[in-house]
């Protein structure tokens, strides 16, 4: 998940991406390995579980560039060959971040052991599947661009090289892209006792990958809310044409445990293709294998039995030394992925209106991403996660970090989907250019798209607050994830692919542009 998108920058975002440039580019894959303590041992129980382990070693990294962000032009006949490939670089990722942390003493022995066992024979693996990548653009006619086959090499760095998104101030609440609902810093220099996630730390423990099972999340990556300063912008201005009406949803919590690994939208025909589990609400038939014939014939979980469109987003753990019924599966705890799964107390899903005129009905089969599943490793450009608790959700949005909520208070995720169709496309090479984020000063759509119903979800969990303490954080949290991209914050993303009948996606541009709240 997570390709290239089209968002206006600030220019503070934008200085703040140009500083980490050199440290983020690219980055489809950063792998960590502890030297001297395996990120997946069977006795994790042994050092507590429900505490971060700390790395009293060198961390060794490795950073594969994002292919499928530079495939913005790939044939309708090559998409699925295509798309194959890309998982299976993906699929190569895993495998090389299993090595490496299974490999410590290894590693310890011989300085080589990296480049020679795994770097080497990696960029082998990724250099004939590039190949096959081209093979399957240029038999259907398309244009295959050979600067891609530079992108096979990965490269090996310590913990405190990786820098995804630049420094922090107030907690972390940086946002290297557009923000969309909420407002996070942008840019600027840490200065709260090292909630940084991934660069320079002032005050934590570098090279403290931490979590249940080696692979994140670290004390750095939390941060009390009630010591985080307001960052929630104004919206824009509603002009005499906005559409304010509201359409709302209702389509459960997941109660029924509808999971998989699978994302049929990025890696289509591919099981496992997400390497982390989702929570699915809406439409009941949403696999690797399914097609819009099946999402029609899937029956849905809304309560208007119109809407069969699939709402899915990785699960939250609660990393407290539990596991739950994944633990030895691929996805789950085999790819880092451990903890008991927590369903959401609340799961508000609403269409909304641009305050800059008028929206036309989603496509039938429209699929959206928002937000990056690997920014840790492409960086901020398409992170989209808003994380806050219930009480502060209008006056604190966090990105990079997650909240730790006074008692009494729940955990909020929220996501707020580009809002612009460029008319034509329900889908593009990349799962990004077809849609865009509308101007965050006007609310006007970029040349060439218009505006649709802006999909929001708000989900609300029970947790307990963590705590921290001596540079460890117990009874962590976190969402699901690629195992090499340490559960950290930035990485939360929503998925959904628009499926309808009896009119419904007219119905609701018509209650939005009429100014109703309909349900």
């Amino acid at each position: 998940m997570g390709r290239n998108t089209r968002k206006r920058r600030t220019p503070l975002a934008t200085k703040a991406i140009a500083a980490s440039a050199a440290l983020a580019l690219g980055g489809g894959g950063l792998i960590w390995a502890n030297f001297y303590a395996s990120a997946h041992e069977s006795n994790n129980q042994s050092w507590g579980g429900n505490q971060t382990k700390a790395a009293t070693a060198q961390v060794a990294t490795l950073s594969c560039p994002d292919v499928g962000q530079k495939l913005t032009n790939v044939p309708n006949a090559a998409r699925q060959g295509v798309a194959t490939e890309l998982a299976n670089l993906d699929k190569q990722i895993t495998e090389a971040y299993n090595r490496l942390a299974s490999t410590r003493d290894a590693q310890a022995k011989d300085p080589s052991f990296v480049q020679n066992a795994i770097v080497g024979p990696l960029k082998e693996k990724r250099a004939a599947t590039i190949d096959r990548i081209r093979i399957d653009v240029q038999r259907v006619g398309g244009s295959f661009d050979n600067a891609l086959k530079q992108l096979a090499a990965c490269t090996t760095q310590t913990a405190n090289q990786t820098n995804a998104g630049g420094q922090q101030q107030n907690g972390g609440q940086q946002q290297g892209g557009q923000q969309q609902n909420g407002g996070q810093q942008q840019g600027g220099q840490q200065q709260n006792g090292g909630q940084q996630q991934g660069g320079q730390q002032q005050g934590g423990q570098q090279g403290n990958v931490g979590g249940q099972a080696g692979n994140g999340p670290a004390a750095a990556d939390f941060v009390d809310i009630t010591k985080v300063a307001p960052n929630v912008q104004g919206k824009p201005r509603r002009t005499g044409n906005a559409s304010t009406g509201t359409f709302t949803t209702r389509c459960g919590v997941n109660a029924n445990k509808n999971h998989n690994t699978d994302n049929v939208i990025v890696a289509p025909g591919v099981a496992n293709g997400a390497h982390h589990l989702h929570d699915y609400v809406g439409n009941q038939k949403v696999n690797a294998f399914s097609s819009n014939n099946t999402f029609l014939q899937g029956g849905t979980s809304c309560q208007n039995r119109s809407d069969l469109s699939s709402y899915y987003w990785p699960v939250v753990r609660v990393q407290d030394g539990t596991q739950d019924f994944d633990q030895n599966k691929d996805g789950g705890g085999k790819e880092g992925n451990v903890g008991r799964i927590l369903v959401p107390a609340q799961a508000q899903i609403k269409y909304v209106g641009s305050p800059a005129g008028k929206v036309v009905a989603m496509p039938q089969f429209l699929r959206i991403i928002t937000g990056d599943a690997k920014t840790t490793t492409n960086g901020l450009a398409n992170a989209n996660a808003h994380w806050s608790c219930t009480g502060f959700e209008n006056k604190v949005q966090l990105t990079q970090q997650y909240p730790i909520c006074p008692q009494g208070s729940k955990v909020v995720r929220t996501f707020a989907f580009q809002s612009c169709w460029d008319g034509k496309n329900i889908d593009s090479a990349n799962h990004r250019t077809h849609v865009a984020f509308a101007d965050p000063a006007s609310g006007v759509c970029p040349n060439g798209f218009q505006a649709i119903p802006q999909l929001t979800m708000r989900l609300v969990y029970n947790i307990n607050p963590p705590t921290i303490q001596n540079g460890q954080v117990k009874n962590a949290y976190a969402v699901d994830g690629f195992p090499e991209q340490l559960h950290k914050a930035a990485t939360d993303h929503d998925d959904f692919i628009s499926v309808t009948k009896n009119g419904l996606a007219n119905k609701i541009a018509n209650c939005i542009n009429n100014g109703q709240n309909c349900a």
